[in-house]
């Protein structure tokens, strides 16, 4: 079975395009560290979130924030990203899900296969599970940041792929 550790900003932007619930179709169970959910369950999150968050479902497993966080980790990051990261050390992880370019790179750095919101919605796409323009066009409606030349590839190799 996959380990899969989220951070906070793929789950916050699933939940805010109604497509949460591609995570267990796609990895099965998906686990947090504590600081990811307090981060989902702060006041200047938006209700939605925040209102899922305090009903998890069964297959979001959340465990205590790693003893001691990643110390080598770049003081740049957040502590849901530091915490996460060392989640993932701690759990032997296959995959973390993260959407900071920061973290990506130094999750990568430790050897680490990562991918993000965008990489989700396209193994969900290339699943059939979803139409990957209607869900882009949901995801440009939040404060999701991305270039539009990514998305315009991706959307491009789903093209190829029909």
């Amino acid at each position: 079975m996959q380990v899969v550790v989220a951070d906070t900003g793929p789950l916050n932007y699933l939940i805010l395009i109604g497509l949460i619930d591609l995570l267990p179709k796609l990895f099965g169970t998906i686990i947090v560290p504590d600081a990811v959910r307090d981060e989902l369950s702060s006041l200047g999150t938006p209700a939605a979130i925040r209102v899922w968050v305090a009903d998890v479902p069964s297959w979001l497993e959340i465990r205590p924030n790693p003893i001691r966080e990643y110390r080598d980790a770049p003081s740049i990051l957040d502590q849901g990203e530091r915490a996460a990261i060392a989640l993932a050390i701690a759990a032997h992880a296959d995959l973390i899900i993260m959407d900071d370019r920061d973290g990506v790179a130094f999750a990568r750095s430790q050897g680490f296969a990562v991918t993000g919101t965008l990489g989700v919605l396209d193994l969900a796409a290339r699943r059939g599970l979803i139409d990957l323009v209607e869900a882009f066009t949901r995801l440009k409606a939040t404060s999701f940041h991305y270039r539009q030349g990514l998305l315009d590839s991706l959307l491009a190799k789903r093209k190829e792929d029909k």
